[in-house]
Order: C-alpha cells, then structure tokens, then sequence
C-alpha cells in the first residue's frame, strides 16, 4: 500500500498539462501514462430512394421515440465506410451503397465527429426495424416529421442532402454557421 492507504498497483491520475503539450490531460502520478481523452466518431448515412429518405425512429436513449438517420459509435477495427453501412444494417437492416461522404460535422459540446454520407439503398429498398429502433420508414421531403429528429444533426445532414440534389458531391458540407465553437485562439487573432 501507498500513501494514505492507496494501493500502489491502482493508478492514480491527477489532471495537468504534461510536458511538451497544451491542453491539460489525466496523468498517472506513478508511470506518467497520459490517458487521451478525444472526441467520439459517429458514422451514418442519409439513405435515399427516389425523392424519398430512410428515417428510424429510436428505440433507446437518448431521445426515444424521435426520428433519426441511420447512425452510431464507429467500432474499433472498422472504416468509416464500414461502420456506416453496418448502422444502415443494423438499426434499419438495410443493404446500403454510400456514394460518398455528403457532411462533416464537427460537435465539441458533445465531444463528437460525425461522418455522414449520401447513399442509397443496394436494389430495391428493403428495410425493417433492427433491435434499436421502434420503426422505419420513408419520407418524401415534405413529409418528413421536423419537429420530432431526434437531433439537431439530423436536420443539418436532411438539409445537406435535399441541397444537394443528387449532384456529383463536392467538398463535404459542415456545421451551420451558428454552431462553430473553438477552444483555439492563434496569437494574432487576425489569422
């Protein structure tokens, strides 16, 4: 045992800016190891048919029972490609061809990215709830239930894609204008 009882195997992280970085970091007081807390990357598609786009109406928190796209977490060991057909399949169980990437939305104030293409369904659309959503469906434009997407990228991504139009995609859209927030101040601020 250490110090006040504190066993010695067990790290002990206090949080600092280590040296030769800028931001202050978790760092165990007994080897060093700085433990790097970064953003989470989410991954998605907005899958269209027609004039039509796929929504899945959540089946878990947070927001339950809003509309959103097929989306989620990336997994160790996947693309960005992959993980955003594997969400197609398993909220929607929908065969899905990305097209490209249609958005980049970079969050803080949630600590996420999010990576979100254009795609459409492999053949003709067939889709049925998967084990995180309650239901899904397809929207035409006018049909699709604003006031109930789950989240505010949702709407970006819906607006990103009807913008679009189908034409050859270009550099990704990203956030609106009002949700750009940084940390960084370059010394001239002029820059």
């Amino acid at each position: 045992m250490g110090r006040a009882g504190q066993d010695r195997s067990m790290p002990n992280f206090v949080r600092r800016v280590p040296e030769g970085d800028t931001f202050e970091r978790a760092v165990c007081v007994q080897c060093g190891f700085v433990d790097y807390e970064n953003p989470k990357i989410v991954v998605g598609s907005v899958v269209a048919h027609h004039s039509q786009v796929l929504l899945c109406r959540r089946a878990i928190e947070p927001r339950c029972g809003f509309w959103t796209l097929p989306a989620g977490y990336m997994e160790l060991g996947e693309t960005a490609d992959e993980g955003a057909l594997r969400e197609a399949w398993e909220e929607a169980a929908a065969c899905i061809v990305l097209e490209g990437l249609l958005a980049c939305y970079s969050i803080a104030r949630i600590a996420q990215v999010q990576l979100i293409y254009r795609a459409q369904f492999a053949g003709e659309p067939r889709f049925s709830p998967g084990p995180e959503s309650l239901e899904v469906a397809l929207f035409s434009w006018d049909q699709i239930p604003w006031n109930e997407l789950a989240f505010p990228s949702v709407h970006w991504a819906l607006r990103a894609w009807h913008t679009s139009d189908g034409a050859p995609l270009g550099a990704p859209f990203s956030n609106p204008g009002l949700d750009h927030h940084t940390n960084f101040r370059a010394a001239d601020d002029s820059l």
